[in-house]
């Protein structure tokens, strides 16, 4: 790996341990808080909530700052989300703090993803995007059960202490590894919407969520699906989000290589159509431990291999607006991970068995493919990118 991108990738492993670390400490700050656990989950959502305002407000705000200083700022900000949320002790300190925790992620990921573009080598764009993105997957693999596990034996809060020490070494790391990249082009404030006039943006967001939506369905619940269905013991959850984490990691570092050789677009059909298959499986199959296993190991790894291309796509699609145009990628993603786990929840509610909600999963996932076909061939006319 490259040395900016090594130090692009340690900025979103720390946003990573951040946005899930909550899912693993839940019990422990509901107890720490006195509060329930469905209203400890109200920190996850609060999180998503700053995601969602900060993607566009500090892109905005941030455009005639260089790339370099703007990657400090954020992440300065990261470690005041941090560094807030260890000192929390009510609900309404931890849930601001949260908000303020999730302001900078998708800013930071589109502008990591502008810089990364700009330095990689030529024709290894993707590549270079995967490699940053590919910090999310190292959180999940080792980085959110390492700090789970310290969180048990010590403090939930020691989770947040770590990733308010790792953002210190990142922003050390990008002072160091990461050149000035001059803003070639300072646009004023409309200016950065003018790419949304185009249908192009808008059709990639709904690709972005629905991709991210229909496995969020499974995925949401996969705990359950693994148990309840499958049959496996609980002892055995953490071998295998273990193994979802390889998955993620694969799938994220063989999209960018692939999406180089044979263009996003395509691999991004490609990966949609399996997670479909892997989502047919699931609903079907799933009480077989070893398709259970298959499932787990494919469809993470099509959760996480859509992300760079479909990363890549969005920044060729929103000229004059590129780092509203990638952070628009991640308030998607958010927007699809919320839509995923309110469906995959609708026939839990109705009293179905865990494996039905890979239904509503197929069904947005068919969504997102057939939006993927219009795109593919409404723009090969002229040159698909």
């Amino acid at each position: 790996m490259k040395a900016n991108n090594l130090a692009l990738a340690a900025g979103t492993l720390g946003l990573g341990i951040s946005e899930f670390g909550m899912m693993g400490v839940l019990p422990d700050v509901a107890k720490d808080l006195q509060i329930s656990i469905p209203e400890a989950a109200h920190f996850i959502s609060f999180y998503a909530a700053g995601v969602c305002v900060g993607a566009p407000l500090i892109v905005i705000l941030g455009r005639k700052i260089p790339y370099k200083k703007l990657l400090i700022y954020l992440v300065a900000l990261i470690i005041f989300g941090n560094l807030l949320t260890c000192l929390s002790f009510s609900y309404g300190t931890l849930a601001t703090a949260r908000f303020i925790a999730g302001l900078p992620h998708g800013a930071y990921f589109g502008v990591a993803a502008i810089v990364a573009s700009k330095l990689s080598d030529v024709g290894k764009q993707s590549a270079a995007v995967a490699m940053v993105l590919s910090g999310m997957t190292v959180a999940n693999l080792l980085g959110i059960p390492l700090c789970t596990f310290l969180g048990d034996v010590f403090s939930w809060r020691i989770t947040y202490i770590a990733v308010t020490i790792w953002s210190f070494i990142t922003i050390i790391l990008i002072n160091k590894w990461i050149p000035i990249i001059p803003l070639t082009v300072i646009t004023n404030f409309s200016s950065q919407f003018t790419f949304l006039k185009n249908w192009k943006p808008w059709v990639l967001i709904l690709i972005i969520t629905f991709g991210n939506g229909g496995i969020f369905c499974w995925f949401s619940y996969v705990s359950k699906v693994m148990t309840n269905v499958a049959g496996f013991n609980q002892a055995h959850l953490g071998n295998l989000m273990f193994l979802a984490g390889i998955g993620m990691f694969l799938g994220n570092i063989l999209s960018g290589k692939m999406s180089d050789r044979f263009s996003p677009i395509k691999v991004v059909i490609f990966i949609q159509a399996i997670a479909i298959v892997g989502l047919v499986s699931v609903f079907y199959l799933s009480h077989l431990q070893s398709i259970a296993l298959i499932s787990l190991l494919l469809l993470t790894a099509c959760l996480f291999g859509l992300s760079a291309p479909e990363q890549v796509l969005l920044l060729r699609n929103s000229e004059g607006g590129q780092m509203l145009g990638a952070s628009c990628a991640q308030i998607a993603f958010n927007l699809g991970n919320a839509i995923g786990a309110l469906a995959g929840g609708i026939p839990i509610t109705k009293g179905f068995t865990y494996n039905y909600t890979a239904i509503p999963g197929i069904v947005i996932s068919s969504l997102g493919l057939l939006l993927l076909l219009f795109f593919y061939f409404k723009t090969q006319k002229k040159s698909v990118k």
